[in-house]
């Protein structure tokens, strides 16, 4: 190999360093955008979010529904990977899963319509729901394995049942002002405790 070969493939991977970069920034701006005004929200909102052109995104994303799947993926994708992070850097298992419910919760709460623009496509709905809980039951389970045997909290949760209750106090959190689904994820996260 010689200094002109070492440097294209410097470059290739460079490049797709970028792009997965840039890739990263539109699913995020896309993300924003769709909180804020709902996975309806027009095209040029993300792209001027993100600070590129129409075609740029379409590039990427040459549908809507494209689009709507790639940003729930990123968002699961990132509440998994914060997950063992969370357990590295806390200061006890619980602290880390009660902050990884906290993230559990803000892409629950913060997916306007995201499930139903979803559902639309049961197919593509159940291949995703399939993929959610793939990737995120198993962090959960790590993270409740770890708050029970430092002897934190009690052992008699599964994971699926600790998700499917966050979710339900999730539902409809958007819609009524009066009802604060953080604070019962609170109480319910706090009820896992072991007595003193």
């Amino acid at each position: 190999m010689n200094d002109s070969d070492e440097g294209a493939g410097g470059a290739a991977q460079s490049k797709r360093k970028d792009a997965r970069r840039n890739k990263e920034t539109l699913l995020d701006a896309a993300a924003a955008v769709f909180v804020t005004s709902g996975v309806e929200a027009p095209v040029r909102d993300i792209a001027a979010k993100a600070g590129v052109g129409l075609g740029t995104i379409y590039r990427h994303f040459p549908t809507r529904s494209d689009l709507v799947i790639a940003v729930y993926r990123h968002q699961v994708d990132a509440c998994a990977e914060a997950g063992p992070a969370l357990l590295e850097s806390s200061p006890t298992p619980h602290a880390a899963l009660g902050q990884w419910i906290d993230l559990f919760v803000d892409f629950l709460v913060t997916k306007h319509g995201l499930a139903a623009a979803l559902q639309t496509d049961n197919a593509g709905f159940e291949t995703l729901h399939a993929y959610f809980l793939d990737r995120l039951l198993p962090v959960c389970t790590q993270l409740l394995d770890a708050a029970a045997a430092s002897g934190e909290i009690r052992s008699d949760l599964t994971a699926y049942q600790l998700m499917r209750g966050v979710g339900n106090l999730c539902i409809g959190a958007d819609g009524d002002s009066r009802y604060d689904a953080r604070r019962l994820v609170e109480l319910l996260v706090a009820g896992l405790r072991q007595p003193n």
